[in-house]
């Protein structure tokens, strides 16, 4: 932010773009859609509203600090940062681009409702579901029946 110019909230989201989820580096949490709201006041200090993925996902202290550190950084005075728990975050909140970085970097494919992903591997939609728990509580496993590979779903 340039020193005497009043912050936009473009200005800021444009910061947010650059903050990484700890779990995908690479992947912003604003193509993963977890930025509901932001506010700037003409005296610099701003305030940011994040939907987390799960309410009890350990990486949101993180993601917090994160954002806290690139504004200030940035030159926004004393952001506040908080998480929200409405709206619910979907994985229809996540950016074509998230999900395409999701899948050729990480290999993770992103259920949008019912609609069966893609696999990240092979590109078909054969993927069939062989345990409802993944990693964390958002995601799950499946086999492609194509090409055979084991792929973690967003859902």
């Amino acid at each position: 932010m340039t020193t005497g110019t009043v912050p936009t909230a473009s200005d800021v989201v444009d910061v947010l773009v650059g903050v990484d989820d700890p779990e995908y580096p690479g992947v912003s949490i604003v193509d993963l859609g977890l930025v509901e709201a932001v506010r700037a006041g003409e005296d610099g200090h701003v305030e940011v509203d994040l939907i987390p993925t799960f309410l009890g996902c350990p990486a949101l202290e993180f993601i917090a600090t994160d954002v806290r550190r690139a504004l200030q950084h940035a030159g926004f005075l004393q952001p506040v940062v908080r998480f929200v728990d409405r709206p619910v975050w979907t994985t229809s909140r996540i950016t074509a681009a998230g999900r395409r970085q999701l899948a050729s970097e990480f290999t993770v494919a992103v259920r949008v409702g019912r609609s069966a992903p893609p696999c990240p591997h092979c590109g078909t939609i054969a993927l069939a579901e062989t345990s409802l728990f993944g990693s964390m509580r958002c995601r799950s496993i499946s086999e492609c029946q194509a090409c055979g590979e084991r792929v973690e779903i967003v859902r």
